[in-house]
Formats: C-alpha cells, structure tokens, sequence
C-alpha cells in the first residue's frame, strides 16, 4: 500500500513544459530547469505528438516527468491541450508554465516566487529577453516589441484599478488556486492567444496579476528561420494589436516617410541643392529619432533598434498577412490549421467552459511516463 502524499513532500512549484518538435532548443532549456535552486519543484515536459527527437531529449534527464499530450480535442489548440494534460498530473501549489525555447537563468524560480509572494500577486509572468539572429529577426523583433509595450502597458497591467490584462506565454507562473478557479486552460481552449486570454480572466475574478520584462530571469530565442517567424507572428498579430490593418497602414507610411526624405535629401545635396537636402534630411532624421525613441523601450540591442527602420513594412507585411489569414480562416502554427474563428473568447463561452471543466479533469486522463 502508498502511503498518502503529505502537503510537506509536494513541491512548491510543478514546472509544466510543452514542446512539439522542439529538438532545436529544448536540451538547453531542461538543463536550466534542473538546474534551479533554492525552491522545491517537478518538471513536466509535455510531448505534444512530436516527431523527432524531443521526447528522446526529455527521456535524457532522469527528473524529468515525460507525459503525451494526445490529439486535441476538437475546439482546442494543441497548446492549450498540452498544458491542460501536464498541469493534470502537477501536484506543486504553484504551476510554472514555460515554453520549451526558454533558458532559464540560476535561481530565478525561487526569485520569481519570491516576487510574486512580495507583490501580492496570484499570477506572474516575465517577458523574456529576446535572443535574435540575422537581418530580418533584428530588424523586426524591436518593432513589434515595441508595440507590445505600447500596447499592453506594464504599469495598466500591474494596476488593480486598470481593467488591462496581459501575459506571455513564454513564462507564466500562477497559483494553482487561482488557475483551478478561473478555469484553466479548459477555459480558453480555443484561443491561440491564451496567455492574454488566461490573463484576462485571472484579472476579471478580482485577483492580482504582475507582468514585466523578465531579462534577468529567462531568455528565448522564438524562432530559427524566416519562415518560423512568418508564421509565429502571423499566428499572433491580428489577436495582439485591435486594428491591425490601420496598424499596418501607419507603420508603413512611417517607413516611407523617412525613406522618401532621406532620398531626397541625397538627390537634393548631389544637384548643389544644399538647402532643401538640408531641410529633407532633417525632416528625415526627426522621424527617425522618434522611432527610435519608440523601439529602444523594446529592450533590444542599439544595432537591432537601428535596423528597425528596415523592420517597418515587415511587421506591416506580417500584420496584413495575419489579418489575412483569420479571415480566410486558415492560421497554420506547428502543422496544424485554426479557423478563423479561434481567438480570444467570448465571456459566454469561458463561462460555459468553466462550468464543464469538472466534467472534463474527472474524464480526461493523461497517458503519462515517469522516469
């Protein structure tokens, strides 16, 4: 017979890690897991159906406590799904939700629960420092960053009175309490923007969130190739920013209005016409400045920030393709196709999931590993 498992032998915190097809980044970031102190905790990594070698690599670390996602359930992402199934064997009194590109900097786990203990909060979540590679990644990562931080502002965000509500998925670190009573991620199944999502509804019960960038305790590197990011961001763009075709439209007339003055400068200064290339060229810098001003607030390099003029009709080329792609009901991400319709969710709909969730945790078992 087992015996009962104490309170004092549960780990604080159950660190929950899907990955699908993540053989590029998950070793480095199950090392960094592992190696944290200062804390009791489990990992969970979640095979998400991959296929190559990402269960392999999880199956290398002995602590590790491997379990299959299984095929999603109609009307939820295999994101959600994943986190759903690892946070159902999770016995810790804190869930850690981390994506599997994150490397996690030593004793950060225990800060963090530190710091969400201080600021008497129920849910955490840092945005990482973003590790960026080549011409088209350091150009357009601080523009939409950028605009990240304009959009969902820290200080709304941390502020109780505000109805502003943001996450990043990448690391998201919630009382079990308070995710068991929002509902999870039963509750924003359909959303392929369930970060926000399970922000807002944390933040609607009434309950505290803190939300900042998380430099000094995770970094990623989101994605490996032109094509990954195309598709990451056109996943994400039209659910993050409310009007992304005007978005689109000002970014782009932002971007020639600065090429065209400085091109005329420098046609304006090789005719002799030193005046009026003077007047255009200042004009030119003037915007540019104000860019930059924008984007430096992205935590970025000063050599990806002065790229971001480059960036520009890229992130208004991936905003367009976003809105795009939703309304012809055909988002792709990781080998799966979304309709249009998968969002956010209605208010409706989250209270209808709640109500079933019961139903669902006795149901729904996941086929689990231990090793």
């Amino acid at each position: 017979m087992v015996a009962p498992e104490t309170v004092a032998s549960r780990p604080a915190v159950s660190v929950i890690v899907p990955a699908r097809n993540e053989e590029a980044s998950l070793e480095a970031c199950l090392h960094s897991l592992t190696a944290q102190s200062g804390v009791s905790f489990e990992i969970i990594a979640v095979d998400d159906g991959s296929t190559d070698r990402t269960r392999e690599i999880a199956q290398s670390f002995p602590s590790v406590r491997i379990v299959n996602a299984g095929p999603p359930a109609s009307g939820w992402t295999g994101k959600n799904n994943a986190m759903y199934a690892g946070q159902t064997v999770a016995r810790g009194e804190w869930l850690l939700f981390t994506d599997a590109d994150t490397v996690h900097k030593p004793g950060s786990l225990a800060r963090a629960l530190k710091e969400v203990g201080q600021r008497g909060a129920v849910m955490l979540s840092y945005s990482p420092e973003q590790e960026v590679h080549g011409f088209w990644e350091n150009a357009v990562m601080p523009v939409i960053f950028a605009e990240l931080a304009a959009t969902y502002r820290p200080s709304l965000v941390c502020d109780p009175k505000s109805p502003a509500a943001a996450a990043n998925g990448q690391y998201i670190l919630i009382a079990r309490e308070a995710y068991d009573a929002v509902g999870g991620h039963a509750a924003v199944s359909g959303s392929l923007l369930e970060d926000v999502a399970l922000a807002k509804a944390v933040k609607a019960s009434g309950r505290k969130i803190f939300f900042r960038f998380g430099d000094d305790a995770v970094r990623t590197r989101m994605y490996r190739s032109f094509a990954q990011l195309r598709e990451g961001w056109t996943k994400n763009l039209a659910l993050l920013f409310p009007e992304p075709v005007r978005l689109a439209l000002l970014r782009l007339t932002e971007f020639l209005l600065i090429a065209a003055g400085f091109a005329a400068a420098l046609a304006a200064l090789l005719r002799g016409h030193f005046r009026p290339g003077l007047v255009a060229a200042v004009l030119a810098i003037t915007i540019y400045a104000f860019l930059l001003n924008r984007i430096r607030k992205a935590h970025f390099s000063w050599g990806a920030n002065a790229l971001s003029l480059a960036g520009l009709p890229l992130f208004a080329y991936l905003l367009l393709r976003s809105k795009l792609s939703y309304r012809q009901g055909n988002v792709r991400w990781k080998g799966r196709t979304y309709g249009g319709s998968t969002s956010h969710g209605s208010a409706e709909t989250l209270v209808i999931k709640r109500q079933r969730m019961a139903g669902r945790n006795s149901a729904s078992k996941a086929e689990e590993w231990s090793i």
